[in-house]
C-alpha cells in the first residue's frame, strides 16, 4: 500500500510541471490568444510592478531584520518546543513554522542546512521538504502583491494567511509520519 502510493505519488511529481508547461500555451492557441504577445505585455506589467513595490519590499526586509536581531524568534521558538516535545515533532523545523511566512530565501537556506545535516530521506528532512511546499511566505505576499494593487486592509487576508500555513505545517507533519513512517 505505501511502495503503491508513493509510485503514485513520484509519477504524478514528475509529470506535473511538464504538463502544464505543455498545456497551457497549447489551450491559449486553440483559444486562438496571441501566446507571444500575451507574454511579452505581462513582462512589461511585471516591470512596472516591480517598480512599485519596491518601498514595500525595504520595508518588509527591515521587519525580517528586526524580528531576527532582536531574538524575538528564539523567544517564541523556546516557549512552543516543550509542547512539540511531547507532540512528537522534530524541534529541528520549528523554525520553518515561524520563518516561512516570513521569507522564502531564508525559509529555504535552513531547509538547505537541515537537510545538509540529517539528509533529505530523514524524517526531519521530509518533514522540512513538505513544509515548504505546503506553506507560503505570507506576509511577504501580502506586501508585495497587496502593496502592488494599493490594498491597505490586509488584516483579514493576515489571518487567514498565516492559519493556512499553520495547517499546513501541522498537516505537513502529519502526513510525513503517515506516508513515510516504518
Amino acid at each position: 500500500m505505501r511502495s503503491s502510493l508513493l509510485s503514485i505519488v513520484s509519477l504524478l511529481s514528475a509529470w506535473a510541471i511538464p504538463v502544464i508547461v505543455v498545456f497551457i500555451p497549447l489551450y491559449a492557441a486553440y483559444r486562438k490568444v496571441p501566446v507571444y504577445e500575451s507574454f511579452v505585455d505581462g513582462a512589461k506589467d511585471g516591470f512596472d510592478t516591480a517598480v512599485k513595490i519596491i518601498p514595500h519590499l525595504v520595508g518588509m526586509l527591515v521587519a525580517i531584520s528586526v524580528f531576527r536581531a532582536s531574538g524575538a524568534m528564539e523567544l517564541i521558538l523556546g516557549a512552543v518546543r516543550p509542547l512539540m516535545d511531547r507532540l512528537g515533532v522534530p524541534s529541528e523545523v520549528l523554525p520553518l513554522a515561524i520563518l516561512r511566512p516570513i521569507t522564502g530565501a531564508g525559509s529555504l537556506a535552513f531547509t538547505a542546512d537541515l537537510m545538509k545535516q540529517f539528509g533529505p530521506d530523514s524524517m526531519i528532512g521530509r518533514i522540512a521538504s513538505t513544509v515548504q511546499g505546503s506553506t507560503d511566505t505570507t506576509l511577504y505576499v501580502l506586501t508585495v502583491y497587496f502593496g502592488a494593487v494599493g490594498i491597505r486592509k490586509a488584516s483579514y487576508a493576515l489571518k487567514v494567511g498565516l492559519f493556512s500555513d499553520l495547517v499546513g505545517f501541522v498537516a505537513s507533519i502529519v502526513v510525513c509520519y503517515l506516508v513515510f513512517s516504518h
